[in-house]
């Protein structure tokens, strides 16, 4: 998708504080952090939202969760615990159409989910 943020992102066309990359993911800091780690997981490949992954993307988002584990590891929030949230579509507060994970840790995090 020429206009998507991410998508540019991933073809260096904007610059971002990358944590991971390799050739089907990147993951990079979220330039406004909820947390003192906060990082977003992508897939290169363009889906646009949760709802929009197809049987054949079932293997990239298992590779997702896996690489996520290992940054949390990376990142020191392994042990103590981390959150992971998928936002889909706009009422579920999606702001780039974009499929994309955020990874949350480093502090206590609140129980309370929703508003």
């Amino acid at each position: 998708m020429e206009d998507c943020i991410f998508c540019k992102i991933i073809k260096g066309e904007i610059p971002s504080n990358k944590v991971y990359e390799d050739e089907e993911l990147l993951a990079f800091r979220d330039i406004n952090p909820a947390a003192p780690v906060h990082v977003l997981v992508i897939p290169k490949k363009h889906i646009s939202s949760l709802a929009q992954i197809e049987k054949e993307d079932e293997a990239i988002i298992g590779r997702i969760y896996t690489t996520i584990n290992e940054i949390a590891k990376a990142e020191g929030i392994f042990e103590k615990g981390f959150r992971v949230i998928v936002n889909c579509g706009e009422d579920g507060g999606q702001e780039v159409p974009h499929l994309h994970f955020h990874l949350l840790g480093g502090k206590q995090l609140g129980t309370k989910i929703c508003n």
